[in-house]
């Protein structure tokens, strides 16, 4: 018999399908219910999605946010790792025919290979568990995929890295890597009383606007690299960490002064021009000198 959908508003409701099937919350997973009716509305309102629209959910769970996109003609590709979710996730939806496919499995190691054999997806949305979040979308920026609007409900803290700005506790190789590929604004902030189970921490989704301006960069891949090895060692200076990365202290301060960046200052001061600048110069002069 086909399953109906539960109360994805009501905990003792999700709770009575879990236990109907034999299914209990997993933690490592990082698994919790978005309860709020009005907050799921809201989000998909800014996803900003409709007829012939065709998303990625991540972290699908029981399909509160599926059937929110669903119903306004949109097309999902969802991923699920928990094998009991998905099963019960084919059933919900199974009357939709194409508008719903399901990708079981870890989507660290499952998006790749859906995203080179079907069509570009216009949005990504997800209440990201927090364990992969960071990685997730450093993982997409890094094989050079940028969606042209992405919603994401993160921990708070990894929502601040984001959208941190050069100087601040908070500003990280994360954050570059993450504003040089979109424009990125907080949408809401969502206490844990939102969730269920609830969850230890506080969440913010943030809105990811692929950039129209994409800042243009000789070589993206090493951009990538250098930037993260500039943060890799915080403590130490841009020339001390440039002159390891190139193997070269004498290039490291070539570049530096081409550029007219501080070799004394500290990666974390650096704004995405800054960087972009110096990747640009140290790409040139690293094809120069045949490093």
């Amino acid at each position: 018999m086909k399953e109906t959908h539960p109360d994805y508003n009501s905990p003792t409701a999700l709770k009575k399908i879990l236990e109907l099937h034999g299914m209990s919350m997993q933690k490592k997973f990082g698994q919790n219910f978005l309860i709020n009716a009005s907050v799921r509305k809201s989000l998909i309102d800014v996803l900003d999605i409709g007829t012939g629209s065709h998303i990625w959910e991540i972290g699908a769970g029981l399909g509160s946010m599926t059937a929110e996109i669903l119903s306004r003609g949109a097309s999902v590709t969802a991923f699920e790792i928990d094998h009991g979710f998905s099963m019960l996730l084919t059933d919900f939806f199974s009357g939709y025919g194409k508008n719903f496919c399901l990708i079981e499995g870890d989507v660290l190691k499952t998006w790749k290979e859906q995203f080179d054999s079907s069509p570009v997806p216009d949005r990504l949305f997800g209440n990201l568990p927090y364990n992969i979040a960071a990685t997730f979308i450093g993982n997409t920026i890094e094989h050079k995929i940028r969606f042209e609007k992405a919603v994401v409900t993160v921990q708070k803290e990894v929502a601040l890295r984001m959208t941190a700005n050069p100087g601040s506790k908070n500003y990280s190789s994360f954050s570059v890597l993450c504003q040089w590929a979109y424009d990125i604004s907080s949408v809401m902030e969502l206490s844990c009383g939102n969730f269920w189970p609830r969850p230890n921490v506080d969440s913010r989704s943030v809105l990811m606007k692929r950039k129209t301006d994409f800042p243009s960069c000789r070589n993206p891949d090493l951009f990538m690299k250098l930037q993260r090895s500039l943060f890799s060692s915080r403590r130490k200076t841009v020339k001390n960490n440039l002159s390891v990365f190139l193997s070269d202290s004498r290039l490291a301060s070539e570049i530096l002064e081409k550029t007219e960046i501080d070799p004394q200052a500290r990666a974390e001061t650096l704004s995405l021009k800054e960087l972009l600048l110096l990747s640009d110069n140290a790409d040139t002069d690293i094809i120069r000198n045949g490093i």
